[in-house]
């Protein structure tokens, strides 16, 4: 679709986009609660979970969590998960700590990763911290056995504190017995749920100023709209509330009103 809509407006980049740098991140009471138990759990060398419907945000929040951790001191694997076998993803882990291995062995994968592991720890005196994005689509087997990469010398030392992000359903996985020595060792955790509609008028006019405009060209009746239209979620906002603009500029409607988001939700899904 055609980008006259940035200039119609005034913009000076493009609004609602995914690219934000951490600091232009809106700093929400639940993305300050998923930083908290993240440096908790990463503290203490333990877990914690974080868990929401898809496009509420989590990725976003990790995102925030994490920002603090320098390489200097923090070696953060970020492995985005799929619903591979146990094999899979410890080879996605040596591959994150640019460990080469050619092994398709679960015993030789472990040995690997524990022992660069206690390189980085006791060598460069570094905490590495494991982050499972899309943590639901693993496997049960998976579950079953991943603590075991958690325990180093009787599992008296904590180092590898681990954050495992996923849909709702990642709960449930956890709770499966076969689970337990994995759940056991989750602290603490958060979910992400659709924001109320002040949090979205607040999040619209968060992006609307990092995109370049001091002033609301929402109408009111837009914002419930595109609030109702998400359920609250960012994601669909994001494309409903851009779709919107396009929608205004094309009529020279200098404010958003609810049938422009009407017409930008016949586009989504």
């Amino acid at each position: 679709m055609s980008q006259a809509y940035r200039t119609f407006f005034g913009f000076s980049r493009e609004p609602f986009s995914a690219e934000l740098k951490v600091q232009e991140i809106l700093k929400t009471e639940a993305v300050l609660a998923v930083a908290d138990r993240v440096e908790y759990a990463i503290r203490l060398g333990s877990m914690t979970l974080v868990t929401g419907e898809v496009g509420s945000g989590k990725s976003t929040a990790l995102r925030f969590a994490t920002s603090h951790l320098h390489p200097s001191e923090y070696r953060l694997l970020w492995v985005t998960a799929t619903g591979g076998s146990i094999l899979e993803l410890y080879r996605q882990i040596a591959l994150e700590m640019e460990v080469e291995t050619a092994s398709f062995s679960r015993a030789v994968l472990t040995r690997i990763i524990r022992k660069s592991i206690l390189e980085l720890a006791f060598g460069k005196k570094q905490k590495v911290v494991l982050l499972i994005d899309e943590a639901s689509l693993l496997r049960l087997e998976v579950f079953a056995e991943l603590h075991t990469l958690m325990q180093f010398e009787g599992d008296s030392k904590p180092l590898l504190p681990m954050v495992l992000a996923g849909q709702n359903n990642l709960l449930d996985k956890l709770y499966w017995r076969t689970s337990l020595p994995l759940s056991s060792r989750v602290i603490a955790r958060s979910h992400l749920k659709g924001v109320d509609r002040q949090g979205m008028e607040d999040y619209l006019n968060h992006h609307l100023k990092i995109a370049g405009l001091d002033h609301s060209v929402f109408s009111e009746q837009a914002i419930t709209a595109i609030h109702q239209g998400s359920g609250g979620l960012f994601r669909k906002a994001n494309h409903l509330a851009r779709g919107a603009l396009i929608a205004a500029a094309s009529e020279k409607c200098p404010q958003v009103s609810a049938e422009h988001v009407r017409l930008a939700s016949t586009e989504l899904i």
